[in-house]
């Protein structure tokens, strides 16, 4: 009698404990389809144009499950493109679908000045002179590390690392701590810094502290810019 007790009871516990699991799966797999905006961008993701003429957008498409959701697109970027004035603009068309996800894809507009004909594309290295100054105290020369130049529009190049090397390379970081941007070439030879970013602290350089010059008759290029508001790097660099 007590053995046929017992079996009932843990007989029980297990049908319950099965119904319990059994309730928490049926919680846990609810689920809902969701069919994402698909941008597709007409034309070029960069543009060039010269400075002083006219901008028109190519646009974008959309499609959400295959059909036609253009009409969804926001366009953002194109009021703030100034033709007479050389750099670079984003332009970005976003669109959410019906529960709310968003999608976006954006375009680079290069205004760029055609009579800057001085390319200064190529993998330069830094020299002797290049260091960086932590908080007025110490100075860490880091020659013989290398920086690539490529030329996007004219006067306007695209940089491997605006520190030159010295996280991703010196102390072996790697690319994700390069400063990554674009800058531009005056006709006077003097560098404008048009964007820059470090993905791994997702940060860039201290606005307003960015000065350069391209020295034609020695192919030497040279920047200052600082950082984190307690560095300066000074970049010297040569092919």
């Amino acid at each position: 009698m007590k053995k046929t007790l017992l079996y009932s009871l843990m007989l029980g516990m297990s049908v319950f404990s099965l119904t319990s699991c059994n309730d928490d799966n049926d919680e846990l797999t609810d689920s809902r389809l969701t069919y994402y905006v698909n941008l597709e961008m007409q034309g070029d993701a960069f543009v060039q144009v010269p400075i002083g003429t006219s901008y028109t957008d190519a646009g974008c498409t959309a499609t959400i499950n295959g059909q036609d959701a253009t009409s969804r697109i926001v366009t953002s970027g194109i009021e703030k493109i100034d033709v007479n004035t050389a750099g670079l603009y984003n332009v970005t068309y976003s669109a959410i679908n019906d529960d709310g996800f968003p999608a976006s894809v954006s375009r680079t507009v290069a205004v760029c000045d055609p009579s800057i004909e001085t390319d200064i594309s190529g993998t330069w290295t830094t020299q002797e002179g290049t260091y960086r100054n932590y908080k007025e105290t110490t100075l860490t020369p880091f020659a013989g590390f290398t920086c690539k130049i490529n030329k996007a529009a004219p006067g306007i190049f695209s940089v491997s690392d605006f520190f030159a090397g010295y996280y991703d390379q010196r102390a072996g970081y790697g690319g994700a701590y390069a400063c990554k941007g674009y800058l531009q070439l005056l006709a006077d030879n003097s560098l404008v810094c048009l964007s820059n970013f470090v993905n791994g602290w997702g940060d860039s350089i201290d606005e307003g502290t960015f000065a350069g010059s391209y020295d034609p008759e020695t192919e030497t290029i040279t920047w200052e810019c600082g950082y984190a508001g307690s560095m300066v790097f000074y970049i010297t660099l040569n092919k």
